[in-house]
């Protein structure tokens, strides 16, 4: 029964949702939607993947709709394996109103937002602590995945916000620059700038296109071309470049 609530509740959370914004639906181009799969990629760590996974598999959700190993479970998995099990798995429902129709030409798009991860989940707050906790070794393990894979899944750039891990900034523009494909690593670079309110790039057009109304922050967007992405990586850099060093 409560499963069917919590269904029926969703169905009309959506639909008020839609009724709340005058979208029209266009169907979005194949080269749109494929580009659209590929920004919704989640990166899956090796240490300990299958034994986490077999665990996850395994979780009942509680009165709270939450999906979170019991503690004696989550202490039973190593550093790594902890971090494998965050990475790929949101533990706290988190239903929203954040449900849009498909983007036309999204591959063609800068945007000032990142997609939701984990659809109607997010990370708990244990999870958050760990991150932060862990930083150090979050940074470490998740360069050395995007090293061997060349792509930063949805979930590294997360966690990449929320650990704010600006010292990963070469390693991203690094990575986007062997295809140029992953707009989205552009969008992390902003975000970064942005939280850490870089002021060349708080005074910026593109801040004030992309941040200045929150309210419409989701949906807004760059254009892609080759002007704007430089000026991305250019003040990206510059802002890496200005961070204090470690001695």
């Amino acid at each position: 029964m409560k499963k069917i609530v919590a269904v029926l509740v969703l169905v009309a959370a959506y639909s008020v949702c839609f009724a709340q914004d005058d979208y029209t639906w266009v169907e979005p181009s194949k080269e749109s939607q494929a580009y659209h799969e590929y920004r919704m990629k989640i990166s899956r760590p090796p240490d300990g993947l299958q034994k986490v996974l077999g665990m996850i598999s395994k979780i009942q959700d509680n009165e709270n709709e939450a999906l979170a190993l019991s503690q004696k479970e989550y202490m039973s998995l190593s550093l790594r394996e902890k971090l494998t099990y965050h990475l790929i798995h949101a533990e706290t429902y988190s239903q929203n109103c954040d449900a849009r129709p498909p983007v036309p030409d999204e591959h063609m798009k800068i945007f000032g937002q990142l997609p939701d991860a984990f659809g109607d989940y997010s990370w708990s707050q244990r999870q958050g602590n760990f991150m932060i906790a862990n930083r150090d070794t979050v940074i470490a393990l998740v360069s050395a995945s995007i090293i061997r894979s060349s792509r930063v899944g949805l979930n590294y750039k997360k966690a990449i916000i929320d650990i704010n891990a600006r010292e990963m900034i070469p390693l991203l523009i690094k990575t986007y620059n062997k295809d140029h494909k992953d707009h989205d690593i552009l969008t992390l670079l902003m975000i970064l700038m942005k939280n850490n309110e870089f002021e060349p790039f708080m005074t910026s057009t593109s801040y004030k296109k992309l941040y200045a109304n929150e309210e419409t922050s989701y949906e807004a967007y760059l254009n892609f071309n080759s002007a704007n992405e430089a000026l991305i990586i250019e003040r990206a850099t510059n802002f890496y470049n200005g961070l204090p060093k470690k001695g």
